[in-house]
């Protein structure tokens, strides 16, 4: 059985996020997916819309999805290490970037091959949630 894992905060669930979980599933038989925790989140000095449970549930609801734990750490190799996972999917927006590059030598060492997906053209939660906001003040 090959295990996948991927991560994300998840929040204002949209079409990328569904692309990525289907995509992920299509190369595994189980998907874990790891939600990041409001306190990691807040480590990264933002707020996330939708609270962390919500955030679970809604992933841990989609079709594409087998078991759903929360990421409260940016440790991918402390992930593997409770996990064993076999294939972990991220966005390309971290290929060849220097910190990836040295997670994916540590993941070669034992085996886990590192996928990299595009991000789905034209939407995020960062627009979303600025275009939000954009509407928000404009109603004011």
């Amino acid at each position: 059985m090959k295990i996948g894992y991927t991560t994300g905060v998840f929040d204002l669930f949209h079409i990328g996020h569904v692309n990525l979980l289907r995509n992920a599933k299509s190369m595994c038989d189980k998907l874990i997916v790891g939600v990041t925790t409001d306190e990691l989140v807040s480590y990264k000095n933002k707020k996330a819309v939708i609270p962390f449970e919500e955030r679970a549930e809604i992933v841990r609801n989609c079709k594409h999805v087998d078991v759903v734990i929360p990421q409260p750490s940016m440790d991918k190799f402390e992930a593997w290490q409770k996990l064993r996972f076999d294939i972990m999917f991220v966005g390309d927006d971290w290929f060849n970037t220097d910190k990836w590059k040295d997670i994916q030598a540590q993941f070669e060492e034992v085996g886990v091959k590192i996928v990299y997906f595009p991000y789905t053209k034209g939407t995020s939660s960062t627009i979303l949630n600025e275009t939000l906001e954009r509407l928000r003040e404009s109603n004011k």
